[in-house]
């Protein structure tokens, strides 16, 4: 629900002007669904205001995660310069996202959940700069790419590996200027780790996605890749029923390493890409990562978010207690 119309337009204009960079005349294909008329009708004005043009399309809920209603839309998105993706649940690891973009669109993943009804057009993070956290995020990411491994751990107890051999780290940081690139909402350094490889132990102390924020650690137990035990109280059993709801074994493939670059963001449990953004933290992706330059098919995708991480690229430490020290 938009409280402050006036702040809400405002946002809206930020990810057109300076997100997007949107240039006259450019075709804004908004795609969201029931939940989000208000932030439809928002973008839609200040699209007209800074001589975009507007394309909405409102969906129903039904078969927007599995991806199955967006798939129906695949030979139509690619015809619009820039996609928003603004249903409540994510859509961007799916193939008519990457069909869209070898065609020549670029696409802007902005998922618009939030867990207690508040406009994410309203919310201080969509105010951070995408050059500041570019700048920030490239020495991470290249560091990255350069490994074969990388471990993280913390001081709850975190001890954990995957592997990035031959998998290229990138950055979302809002921007998406470039034809057939994909960005995000989320600000941070993403890597499509190799499916079949992690290993370890991590204690999830930050947000469960869209389950929103952990009240009691969480562990996780990793092998050849997959999810194989949660451990703990009432946070535990809710992951446990939520992760079984998707009635698919890959949902439970760790596909994607993220470590958050918004120092604007707050990781308060109520808006899952705010959460997975913030500043010193990182996250494990479940399920698909097709959209990210993996190789892992699964029914949806989402991230569990832990604070204050050491991260070592191969033996080299580069994040210290979620500082960035390179």
């Amino acid at each position: 629900m938009i409280k402050d119309k006036e702040k809400a337009l405002a946002g809206a204009r930020c990810i057109i002007q300076n997100w997007i960079e949107a240039k006259e005349s450019e075709v804004l294909h908004f795609i969201t669904d029931e939940y989000h008329v208000e932030e439809a009708d928002i973008f839609e004005s200040a699209a007209f205001e800074c001589g975009a043009v507007p394309k909405i399309s409102i969906l129903s809920m039904d078969g927007v995660q599995s991806g199955e209603v967006i798939e129906k839309m695949k030979n139509t998105m690619y015809y619009s310069d820039v996609i928003v993706g603004a249903t409540h649940y994510s859509f961007v690891t799916t193939e008519a996202v990457d069909f869209a973009l070898k065609k020549g669109s670029r696409f802007l993943s902005f998922p618009m959940h939030t867990n207690d009804g508040s406009s994410i057009f309203e919310r201080e993070f969509i105010r951070m700069s995408p050059k500041a956290a570019k700048k920030m995020g490239k020495p991470v990411a290249q560091r990255i790419t350069d490994a074969d491994k990388v471990l993280v751990k913390t001081k709850n107890g975190t001890n954990v590996v995957f592997s990035v051999k031959d998998r290229k780290a990138g950055i979302f940081a809002g921007s998406c200027t470039r034809k057939r690139k994909v960005a995000s909402s989320s600000f941070e350094v993403y890597v499509p780790i190799v499916e079949t490889v992690t290993e370890g132990r991590v204690i999830a102390d930050g947000s469960l996605g869209y389950l929103g924020k952990i009240n009691e650690p969480i562990e996780l137990i990793f092998e050849a890749g997959y999810l194989v035990e949660i451990n703990g109280g009432e946070d535990a059993a809710g992951l446990k029923k939520y992760m079984e709801s998707f009635g698919d074994r890959e949902i439970y493939c760790a596909a994607e390493l993220g470590i958050g670059l918004n120092t604007k963001s707050k990781c308060e449990g109520i808006c899952y890409i705010e959460d997975e953004s913030t500043y010193g933290t990182f996250h494990i992706g479940f399920g698909r990562n097709i959209a990210l330059g993996g190789r892992h098919e699964a029914k949806g995708h989402f991230d569990i978010v832990t604070y204050s991480p050491d991260i070592y690229a191969d033996n080299d430490l580069i994040i210290k207690n979620g500082e960035f020290i390179i």
